[in-house]
């Protein structure tokens, strides 16, 4: 048993420090990143904010609509190919350039990834998704997936520390998928007592695979605005968000009427919820690791995704980020032991 003593932070840790800048409006800040990916090499260009593969979040409705916004989708894996069939049919190129086929790593994922990928060659991205990116399963995973799919862009995941970003990179990843518990709907470091904050782990893990050539998607702990630019700033190249596009018209969540008021049933992939839904049932081995939430139905996702995007812009002209790619070069973070005043509470 060891000790780290080293002080590892969240986004409620930190604030940016200002610095003058010679940006007159936010209207000037370009948030359009354009990367070309280590194995693949292709190149993508667009905004780099994903919505989460949740059940809940992650539907073609969802890809459509932030889509206009040349922001990501990362579709959830239990939409059926005839599913996706359809929705490949019915939605343009410029549509599915900004999706993420997502799956697991199980025999028949694998063929379903196949079967998905060979309905258009506009499906650039893969995410191989597994709550502990640690198995030595997933490396293996990778590596084939990177055989059978060399010209596509593969993100994998979850981890929190550099040695296992260096070790997805080198098997075959274009992308590592970084969060472990930080989540809105996620008691993993309740049920398990593992996990990192989330600002740190962006920090070590972007310094990794930026040494390889690699980029990686900041995933989970965000609850506004501020903290989408926080963890650009440390370093994320992406960063996928859950809670935050939950309870909108495109989440496909389940609606609830509950007090002459309207909800939206949100919850974690490994909780109750979802293995009812999608598993028959938490098996007897395992411990659901995510919980089940109401929220207020919010309408239609265009306001919020404009509002995201401008609060980044926003934080690029108070430290003199011209774009997006500029903001980890132009922050320093301060700590603090307070980040607002909401004696009136939060909005």
């Amino acid at each position: 048993m060891r000790i780290e003593q080293d002080l590892k932070l969240g986004f409620k840790d930190v604030l940016f420090r200002p610095k003058r800048s010679t940006l007159k409006s936010r209207s000037q800040v370009e948030l359009t990143r354009d990367f070309t990916f280590k194995h693949s090499g292709r190149q993508w260009s667009g905004v780099p904010i994903i919505a989460a593969n949740m059940d809940s979040v992650g539907s073609f409705d969802m890809a459509a609509a932030l889509a206009k916004h040349h922001v990501m989708t990362a579709i959830h894996k239990h939409y059926s190919v005839d599913d996706w069939a359809g929705f490949v049919h019915n939605h343009s190129a410029e549509v599915l350039k900004h999706v993420m086929v997502s799956t697991g790593t199980s025999e028949a994922d694998f063929q379903k990834t196949k079967d998905i990928m060979a309905l258009s060659d506009d499906l650039l991205f893969i995410c191989i998704d597994i709550a502990n990116g640690y198995s030595e399963h997933l490396v293996e995973y990778v590596e084939k997936v990177r055989t059978a799919f060399p010209d596509k862009v593969i993100s994998a995941g979850n981890v929190v520390t550099g040695d296992m970003v260096e070790e997805l990179i080198l098997a075959g990843a274009d992308i590592v998928k970084v969060g472990i518990g930080p989540g809105s709907v996620c008691t993993t470091r309740v049920k398990t007592g593992v996990g990192y904050p989330q600002l740190s782990a962006i920090i070590e893990c972007a310094d990794a695979a930026h040494g390889l050539g690699g980029q990686i998607i900041g995933d989970g702990g965000c609850t506004c605005a501020g903290d989408v630019s926080k963890a650009f700033g440390g370093g994320a190249d992406f960063v996928m968000l859950g809670g935050m596009l939950a309870g909108h018209e495109e989440s496909n969540g389940e609606i609830v009427e509950k007090d002459g008021k309207t909800y939206m049933k949100f919850y974690g992939m490994s909780s109750q919820s979802a293995m009812d839904k999608h598993s028959g049932g938490v098996a007897n081995y395992r411990a659901a690791e995510g919980k089940t939430v109401l929220l207020p139905y919010r309408g239609p996702v265009e306001n919020t995704i404009q509002d995201i995007m401008g609060g980044v812009r926003s934080t690029c002209t108070y430290v003199g980020a011209a774009k997006l790619k500029e903001l980890t070069k132009r922050t320093t973070f301060i700590r603090v032991q307070e980040q607002e005043n909401n004696v009136y509470g939060r909005e």
